[in-house]
């Protein structure tokens, strides 16, 4: 079977917990976009983690996790990850980590060229977590990236390398005054975090099929939400791939895949990280007080996320985006402070109620059209029943079921793997 578990909105919506939840009933977990600027918050029997890099499957026993050819792989935050994981108990080998060939690596110069951009744009900047992602997927459709399986070639590494780096130099100095990167700069880095990574990197695409053949079970992990999306999101505001389900069987190296389950997580209300159009959003007192209730802050970037009600409109369209068969409801327990329950139904735009998510350059005028349900203002925390929740919570999952047109088969009450209900 092939599940993918995906953002419905604008990332950081609960994925990571339940892709370790989900991970013990599945072989192999891979993540198929992304990169560093990821951040999938875990709480298990290991403590707290929030990985970046490391598929969420790496803490379950038995599963193999994949860094697929879709990913932005940066080596020096890699290596460093996985040695802040093995620290703390986790088993991280060649056996049960795996790294695609084709995977494109992010060089030092990409998360210079990331801030150097953003303060160029200064007010105008799109709000990047400066990890590089830009640059890099621009580079990788330019067809001026290295492979992770060049590494396996030393001298042809080099070679490239070389004829990379006058160009970019070009870059560096010329537009933004840079300093420019020398060789040196880069065989050190290839010396102190490549070849760390290196005996991690095989071909998984053949591993994949493989796999499939012998009828083992496949989890694809995303990282952002349907918002971020390069095609489909708020551009120019999103990640700079696709955050899609349908993206999946293309960047994981099984592209003939069939997805067989997709899971929509969807936050019991609204957060975002990064600049653009969020309508829902909160400010001032009551913005904080809910930011605080759910701690709120970036996993990469430690900064406060904006936040705001669950946004009906948005979350319908990322459903409809991300092909969802099921969501997954997260953090139901932190609306349980609120004496009534806050709905972003519909927006306003130009005098007009809509219910469909507009083109983008609309939504900077769009106002939220806001509804109330009664809250349960009780501790739900512990409830791992449907039947153990109060009507209100009940009444609730079931107004948004309704409302974004698919079934909600999991609700998140507390971060920890087994504070789940499951209908």
């Amino acid at each position: 079977m092939n599940t993918a578990i995906v953002g419905i909105n604008w990332g950081d919506e609960g994925k990571g917990r339940m892709v370790d939840l989900v991970s013990r009933d599945n072989d192999v977990v891979v993540r198929y976009q992304g990169g560093g600027n990821a951040g999938h918050t875990i709480i298990n029997e290991y403590g707290k983690f929030a990985l970046h890099l490391l598929p969420s499957g790496i803490f379950t026993k038995g599963v193999v996790n994949i860094l697929g050819n879709g990913v932005a792989l940066d080596c020096e935050n890699l290596y460093k990850e996985i040695e802040e994981v093995r620290a703390r108990g986790v088993d991280v080998t060649p056996e049960n980590l795996k790294i695609s060939d084709r995977a494109s690596l992010l060089l030092p110069w990409h998360r210079d060229l990331d801030s150097l951009e953003e303060a160029r744009l200064a007010d105008k900047k799109y709000g990047s977590t400066k990890q590089g992602i830009a640059p890099f997927y621009s580079d990788k459709y330019s067809k001026k990236t290295v492979m992770a399986g060049e590494l396996n070639y030393p001298e042809h590494l080099r070679s490239h390398l070389k004829d990379l780096l006058e160009w970019k130099n070009l870059t560096l100095k010329n537009v933004y005054g840079a300093p420019e990167t020398t060789m040196d700069d880069l065989e050190k880095w290839i010396e102190s975090y490549g070849e760390k990574i290196r005996p991690f990197v095989c071909d998984t695409g053949e591993y994949l099929k493989n796999a499939t053949k012998e009828g083992k079970n496949v989890l694809f992990e995303a990282q952002l939400g349907a918002l971020r999306d390069l095609d489909y999101g708020i551009y120019p505001y999103t990640t700079s791939s696709n955050t899609i389900a349908a993206f999946a069987p293309v960047g994981s190296g099984l592209p003939g895949a069939k997805l067989d389950k997709i899971v929509g997580v969807v936050k019991a209300y609204s957060s975002c990280v990064g600049e653009g159009p969020f309508t829902c959003e909160w400010f001032g007192e009551k913005a904080e007080k809910l930011r605080e209730a759910g701690d709120e802050y970036g996993a990469k970037t430690g900064r406060p996320r904006r936040v705001g009600p669950i946004d009906i409109v948005a979350t319908r369209y990322g459903v409809e985006c991300q092909g969802a068969t099921v969501i997954a409801l997260t953090k139901l327990d932190v609306l349980s402070v609120m004496d009534e329950i806050p709905i972003c139904a519909k927006y306003e735009l130009d005098g007009k109620i809509i219910d469909r998510f507009p083109f983008p350059t609309l939504l900077d005028s769009c106002k939220p059209v806001t509804e109330y349900m009664k809250g349960w203002k009780s501790d739900i925390s512990g409830c791992r029943k449907w039947e153990d929740l109060p009507k209100e919570a009940r009444d609730y999952v079931l107004y948004v079921e309704r409302e974004i047109g698919c079934k909600i088969g999991y609700v998140s009450v507390g971060p920890e793997r087994d504070s789940i209900i499951i209908r």
